[in-house]
């Protein structure tokens, strides 16, 4: 892999997580705030009112779903190393 493949895929890696935060705090102030103003005080999840539920419980799971898609869809393994530095060492 190049220097110039590595930087791309580099900045592709942090691209699809900056989009992966905003669609994370996204779905936090919908969860937290949105349905706290949807649903009242009304909806509870054992015990607790839905909008904790979605707000705690369920950012994390949504966390843990982006990141299983990051890593199955987005992030590659490669050797940070410079391969072109390491050939022109052994000549």
């Amino acid at each position: 892999m190049t220097r110039k493949e590595k930087y791309r895929q580099t900045r592709r890696e942090a691209i699809a997580t900056g989009l992966a935060l905003a669609a994370l705090i996204l779905y936090w102030l919908f969860a937290g705030f949105g349905t706290a103003h949807l649903f009242g005080t009304g909806a509870r999840v054992a015990g607790l009112p839905l909008w904790v539920v979605l707000g705690t419980f369920g950012t994390w799971a949504m966390a843990l779903v982006i990141v299983l898609f990051l890593l199955r869809f987005v992030f590659r393994d490669m050797p940070l190393d410079d391969e072109e530095a390491r050939k022109g060492g052994e000549s």
